[in-house]
């Protein structure tokens, strides 16, 4: 039994006490009802613990002590409840039967890779959006994060029945495309970097591509060789940086460029929409819109009064076309330096005639640093002031650095230490996770050269696992389904992660504890071997499941 199952026999439980008229509660209480089951620290109360009935006293009007001798008898009535006591000032502390408990290393194994899925937001239609940084240069170490959590992000949230769609905004218009086009054009000319240009030898190693392409461009006229290093540019800048996020694991379902936001006349008309909503004003020769009405520090300008459309005027028009094709809501994962991004964005939601509370959030990654021998690492040669994401990948693995960079909350900055992320040792974290999934690999692997299988699901005896340890394993193995909403949820994939870490604990407390295999003069009754077995292969389960939400891999020999 999951506590998610468990959560419903309480809430049975509850009802037939309401149905039996010893519970009075109103029906929509009744209705939206949560119940929440926790195992306790202390193993002596159960197998999990509810206080329920403490959230029901005050509709009940009774005391939460009262209300739970209500719930606990009814509930110690339920098929597969050995007990149900009350504590306290109004807690149940509830006790499986063995065999109840026993059972989910059955339904984990029977599951496989589904195991841990729920619908807890189907219906949702979801548009994710992160990394989005300018086509001008590699990836940077602070997209690298968002590459990692935001496609682990994706996974989680469709394990939790949502529909995603992943998206990179190619920020591929406005000056910062102007001075990528001028540095390879001087570049190609054998000149310097113009003022606040693009250096390193990913500009060269463009610049020639094209120009080995394209043999006549240097004898165009400056406009047209601009014009040609810009376009040319962008395209391969573009591929290198979808060859870069495939090759970390990251998916994207859409590349949305800026540009066609301009081209298809999207902007003009996101423009015309905001007017008809009474937002957009004019001063001093420029066109505003008006979002200190609903926040923002200032208003902001969406096209100057030189005629130029603003990089906010695009924000404006492209939250509008997320929300034509369908998404509530739209997830912005933004850098550190964009913390003054949200208000706006909020704004542009507001006054578009949405729901800002409902129809976007914008979450905020902190800094990423590297260390090697003790020492922060700073640039990359090829790129010249930064650390790309083929750098890390090449540092320290796809594996390392994805685990490594989800395991931590976004709102913390992360230290990647290259030395400690390299070694094969149990202070590696991604180390420690894949080691316990190969260990499972290996146990199920001795016992097929021993001649001894797990057996058919119909022999499958759940009762036979009574060990502390074991009883400590299902109760963690229990727990996955509802890790996976919860991160969903608060869109914190390092849950998944910590989750995994525990997990690996108990199974290796197990593991020294309660032997699977006889060995030499150690005999097992071959029943207790198998739904050892049983067990040890849900908790394989359950781990690559949890890696391959993280884009991990579980390796079966290390």
């Amino acid at each position: 039994m999951t506590p998610a199952e468990l959560s419903a026999t309480v809430l049975a439980a509850i009802r037939s006490t309401v149905d039996a008229g010893e519970l009075a509660l109103p029906a929509d209480v009744l209705a939206s009802l949560e119940v929440t089951v926790e195992r306790p620290k202390n193993r002596d109360h159960g197998d999990y613990a509810t206080n329920v009935a403490l959230q029901l006293a005050k509709p009940a009007g009774r005391p939460p002590r009262a209300v739970a001798e209500l719930i606990a008898p009814r509930l110690a009535e339920i098929a597969g409840i050995e007990s149900a006591d009350v504590a306290g000032p109004g807690f149940i502390n509830v006790t499986l039967d063995v065999a109840v408990q026993g059972e989910l290393a059955r339904t984990i194994v029977l599951a496989g890779a589904e195991y841990g899925h729920t619908d807890t937001f189907a219906g949702q239609k979801i548009n994710l959006e992160f990394i989005s940084a300018n086509p001008t240069g590699p990836i940077h170490i602070g997209g690298v994060r968002w590459a990692a959590v935001g496609d682990s992000l994706a996974r989680i949230l469709r394990a939790s029945g949502a529909s995603v769609t992943s998206e990179y905004y190619i920020n591929d218009a406005g000056t910062q495309i102007d001075k990528f086009a001028a540095s390879l054009y001087a570049a190609a000319q054998g000149k310097p970097a113009p003022e606040d240009g693009y250096v390193g030898e990913y500009i060269k190693e463009i610049a020639d591509r094209i120009v080995g392409e394209h043999p006549d461009v240097t004898a165009l006229p400056e406009g047209e060789q601009l014009e040609v290093f810009r376009e040319e540019g962008l395209q391969l800048m573009t591929d290198q940086i979808k060859q870069s996020t495939e090759d970390f694991g990251t998916h994207f379902d859409v590349w949305f460029s800026e540009k066609s936001l301009h081209e298809s006349g999207a902007v003009e008309k996101a423009l015309d929409r905001l007017r008809e909503q009474g937002h957009v004003f004019e001063k001093d020769g420029a066109v505003w819109l008006r979002t200190t009405d609903f926040g923002d520090d200032r208003d902001r300008v969406l096209v100057r009064s030189n005629g130029e459309k603003t990089y906010f005027a695009s924000d404006a028009a492209y939250f509008l076309d997320k929300r034509d094709r369908g998404f509530s809501p739209a997830i912005y994962l933004l850098g550190a330096d964009h913390h003054g991004y949200v208000g706006r964005l909020k704004a542009i939601v507001a006054c578009a005639g949405a729901d800002p509370d409902k129809d976007i959030e914008v979450l905020i990654g902190q800094f990423v640093k590297m260390l090697k021998d003790g020492e922060e690492v700073r640039m990359s040669k090829r790129a010249g002031n930064i650390i790309t994401i083929d750098d890390v990948v090449e540092w320290i693995g796809v594996d390392a650095a994805r685990y490594a960079l989800v395991r931590q909350s976004t709102d913390s900055n992360i230290t990647l230490d290259i030395d400690l992320l390299t070694r094969q040792s149990t202070d590696n974290p991604v180390y420690y996770i894949q080691y316990a999934h190969a260990r499972m690999c290996s146990v199920r692997r001795n016992a097929a050269e021993m001649g001894i299988d797990k057996g058919p699901a119909e022999d499958f005896d759940p009762g036979l696992l009574r060990h502390e340890k074991e009883n400590d394993l299902l109760g963690k193995l229990g727990e996955f389904p509802l890790v996976i909403a919860k991160a969903g949820e608060l869109r914190e994939a390092h849950r998944v992660a910590r989750y995994l870490e525990e997990l690996a604990g108990v199974y290796h407390r197990f593991y020294d504890e309660c032997r699977i295999l006889p060995k030499g003069d150690i005999e097992l009754p071959p029943e207790l071997t198998r739904a050892r077995l049983w067990l040890a292969e849900a908790t394989q389960t359950v781990i690559a499941n949890g890696l391959e939400l993280l884009g991990v891999s579980a390796p079966e020999r290390m």
